[in-house]
C-alpha cells in the first residue's frame, strides 16, 4: 500500500512536531500555543539557547511570553 504524497508531508511534519517537541522540551499546551502561532517545528529547534546564550529564554518559555504578547494585541484590537 502506497501513501500519497499529501500523508507523507502531513506524517513528515508530525514528525518534526514530535522532535521539537522532545528537543524543546515542550509540554501539549505549549506545543498548542506555538502551533495557533503558526510557528514552524525547526524554528523552534535553532531557537534552543546554547551554554554561550545565557540572554536567551528556554523556547517553552519564549512561546509562552510570546502567545501572551499576542493575546494581549488582540485584547487591545477587540476593545477598540
Amino acid at each position: 500500500m502506497k501513501l500519497s504524497e499529501e500523508e507523507m508531508d502531513k506524517n513528515k511534519k508530525e514528525e518534526l512536531w514530535a522532535k521539537a517537541k522532545r528537543k524543546c522540551k515542550l509540554n501539549r499546551e505549549t506545543l498548542r500555543m506555538a502551533k495557533e502561532m503558526g510557528l514552524n517545528p525547526k524554528s523552534l529547534i535553532k531557537n534552543i539557547p546554547n551554554k554561550s546564550e545565557r540572554w536567551k529564554k528556554p523556547v517553552n518559555e519564549w512561546i509562552k511570553d510570546m502567545y501572551e504578547k499576542r493575546m494581549k494585541k488582540k485584547r487591545k484590537k477587540r476593545k477598540e
